[in-house]
């Protein structure tokens, strides 16, 4: 059995019992370019000789967590087919990310953010149904498995909260303007294609020193000596980078050049697939970016449907039976043949069509609603619909006409405007994170590592 774990508009998908750990869950990449959310597993329970891994601040990590966290780390790895990096690094990266979620879900509490049951038992529907399969069925697989159920529902409600955390971050920057769409569009990569990318950071705190820029940089320069050498890309991300993409392989997925900050679609944009670039530089620090993929921009041809209607509204005047008995009526007189667009003109409560005589001009599939797509997908053109009920009451549709339009040059406009935002938020949400990191107190007690606190 395997879960999909539930992000915008994206699945990931791993199999039980290890990958319904947490392990998993940090497995999945957050921002520097994917922002996404995924719902939590459990945490496994503290056994008798556990200890501290590491300090964050109010809480901490148990030697447990992160064990049951590299189990499935591991498990992906050799699932996937990857070379197996060092077990220190691996160690590494993925107590990093646990110290980063920690952190996440501390800021959250901190500033007042609260997931209620029927926000979990929601989640937990959502999760379940997109692996076809009951709430109860889902938690008989956790139980089977030796997970308990209350500290899956827990890291659940853990998630969520670090969600909102992230949405409320993007929803303070400002709103992405006309200006911003022209200029992204008129710039020379606004008609290219797309790049699948992955990507390897070494990063440099803020205020770093100049020593502590060129031991990165000397890292940065080594790992691209490793990959000259023949070392995976996907192997070389899980045990050297730091971008919350690390550990999968430091897979991005499909770009265009305007998705991503400049300097980096500089690097890519004269590779080819399977090549990769030198260390580029950036305030974060040092960049290595693997071009897996190529496609070309695709057309967008949409279906789109003249028609005309009448409707009559449900209000405080007119009940659901008063107007169920109209639209019948008007039904009737239509099939006596008399003319829609008089009967709209008469009848019709949709202000911004009955002095049209009902006409609703062009428009796509989906812009009226399911109810109405679903109407007009069984009708032939000059065929009058049965009356139908949606929200705003009862109607009678006619299809007048359907047609395919090039709808690319909207599209890309849509895109671009939607790249933008992606891009800052992706970028906000990363040096949020960073900041996070920089000013907590972590202390790391695992053997050889290296202390880091804010």
């Amino acid at each position: 059995m395997s879960f999909p774990i539930l992000q915008h508009g994206l699945h990931n998908t791993f199999s039980l019992p290890r990958s319904l750990a947490l392990a998993t869950l940090l497995a999945l990449p957050l921002p520097l370019f994917a922002q996404v959310s995924n719902i939590a597993v459990p945490a496994p329970s503290v056994a008798p000789l556990d200890s501290i891994v590491a300090l964050v601040d109010e809480d901490v990590i148990m030697r447990s967590e992160l064990d049951q966290a590299l189990a499935g780390i591991v498990e992906r790895i050799r699932a996937s087919g990857e070379a197996m990096p060092p077990q220190n690094l691996i160690e590494s990266q993925v107590l990093e990310r646990l110290i980063v979620r920690e952190l996440q879900i501390q800021k959250a509490m901190q500033t007042g953010i609260r997931i209620s049951d029927s926000d979990i038992d929601q989640a937990m529907v959502n999760l379940a149904q997109q692996n076809g399969i009951t709430v109860q069925q889902m938690r008989k697989v956790i139980e089977d498995e030796g997970e308990d159920f209350a500290d899956f529902r827990r890291n659940i409600g853990e998630e969520l909260m670090t969600e909102r955390l992230r949405q409320r971050i993007i929803n303070g920057m400002q709103p992405i303007t006309d200006t911003e769409v022209d200029i992204l569009l008129a710039s020379q990569d606004a008609n290219g294609g797309e790049y699948n990318i992955s990507h390897i950071m070494i990063a440099i705190p803020e205020g770093s020193t100049p020593q502590q820029i060129k031991e990165a940089e000397d890292k940065a320069n080594d790992v691209y000596t490793k990959l000259e050498g023949g070392l995976d890309f996907a192997s070389a991300a899980i045990s050297y980078s730091s971008s919350q993409e690390a550990l999968e392989g430091g897979e991005v997925g499909w770009r265009d050049l305007n998705s991503i900050p400049a300097f980096f679609a500089d690097a890519i944009r004269d590779l080819q697939p399977g090549q990769f670039s030198k260390p580029i530089r950036s305030p974060a620090g040092f960049h290595l970016l693997k071009v897996n993929d190529y496609r070309e921009q695709r057309q967008v041809v949409v279906k789109e449907y003249h028609a005309q209607h009448i409707m009559v509204e449900i209000n405080e005047l007119v009940g659901a039976r008063d107007a169920m008995d109209l639209i019948i009526d008007i039904r009737k007189r239509l099939d006596a043949g008399e003319d829609f667009a008089a009967l709209a003109k008469e009848y019709s409560d949709d202000v911004s069509t009955a002095n049209l005589g009902g006409d609703m001009g062009w428009f796509p599939p989906k812009a009226y609603g399911d109810r109405v797509e679903q109407t007009l997908l069984a009708l032939k053109d000059g065929q009058i619909s049965e009356p139908f009920q949606t929200m705003s009451g009862w109607h009678i549709i006619q299809l007048l006409g359907e047609r395919e339009t090039d709808r690319t040059e909207e599209a890309i406009r849509e895109e671009a405007r939607e790249k933008i935002r992606q891009q800052k938020a992706e970028l906000e949400i990363e040096k949020t994170l960073r900041q996070f990191r920089d000013e907590a107190f972590v202390e790391i007690r695992l053997p050889g590592a290296e202390n880091s606190s804010g």
